[in-house]
């Protein structure tokens, strides 16, 4: 599975190596062991598959070095990153025990079937490996669809998008308002860093104002930021001032949706 956690595209899905960076910001530990003394300081060192978290003692010591044990250090905490945020895309908590089928599932939901090993998805969907009696003839054979085959129509169904030009609405002079609903994206919102501190969000915070989030309505789910729970209060008790601290709305929401849109979130 190591070629498919390393893949650029799956860590893409996860939330990038910004969000990898974003988690790995709030350890305060040196993750390089061979140093009898830690500075209380720290940074982050790219290193191939991903990044480790260092003081800056060490930083100076190792830094632009390339090294197999390096390596694994980034390649573990990429791993336990994805795993924490494919937990978090599904709805678990950070203890659940992530099983292979969810992975998959995780993978198909993403658009990212095309990557699953043919091993991997045959012990996902449990499909037995094929017997054959050593007397049957060559042209008696006929081999089951490969896994892969199977969860690619499956994708087929799942991601299909429904494009109306033509909508009933679109024709009234004052049509009725719809509002967009996308659990899966919120969910996936949720799971960010929050657009004030970098730590863990809690909620996907709506739009409010700007003709958003008014009495009895609340904005498109596509309208959306990552806020943990501290500043998601503090903008509901003074929006005012929230914004001039944190910068407005609409300038966070800008922000954030060029990200989405850039690694593929939405597409």
């Amino acid at each position: 599975m190591l070629a498919v956690f390393e893949h650029e595209r799956v860590i893409q899905r996860a939330g990038g190596l910004a969000g990898l960076d974003a988690w790995l910001e709030r350890k305060y530990e040196c993750q390089w062991p061979h140093s009898d003394w830690h500075a209380k300081d720290f940074t982050l060192m790219r290193h191939v598959p991903g990044s480790i978290r260092l003081c800056y003692a060490c930083d100076n010591q190792i830094r632009d070095q390339s090294t197999e044990q390096l390596g694994g250090i980034a390649r573990r905490n990429l791993v336990s990153w994805l795993v924490r945020s494919v937990n978090g895309q599904l709805g678990f908590n950070d203890d659940h025990e992530l099983t292979l089928p969810e992975f998959c599932w995780w993978m198909v939901r993403n658009d990212l079937a095309d990557l699953i090993p043919e091993s991997v998805a045959s012990k996902a969907l449990r499909i037995k490996p094929e017997s054959f009696s050593s007397v049957m003839r060559e042209s008696d054979i006929v081999p089951s669809l490969p896994a892969t085959e199977i969860l690619q129509e499956k994708v087929k169904k799942i991601v299909a998008v429904k494009v109306d030009p033509e909508t009933p609405e679109s024709f009234m002079l004052r049509p009725k308002r719809r509002r967009w609903e996308n659990e899966k994206y919120t969910r996936w919102v949720k799971t960010q860093p929050c657009v004030c501190c970098n730590r863990q969000a809690d909620d996907p915070h709506h739009l409010i104002g700007h003709g958003q989030g008014g009495m009895g309505t609340k904005a498109h789910d596509l309208f959306v930021i990552p806020l943990c729970r501290e500043h998601h209060d503090a903008l509901h008790a003074d929006l005012v001032a929230f914004e001039a601290k944190y910068g407005d709305q609409l300038t966070l929401l800008f922000r954030f949706i060029n990200r989405v849109l850039a690694i593929g979130v939405l597409a």
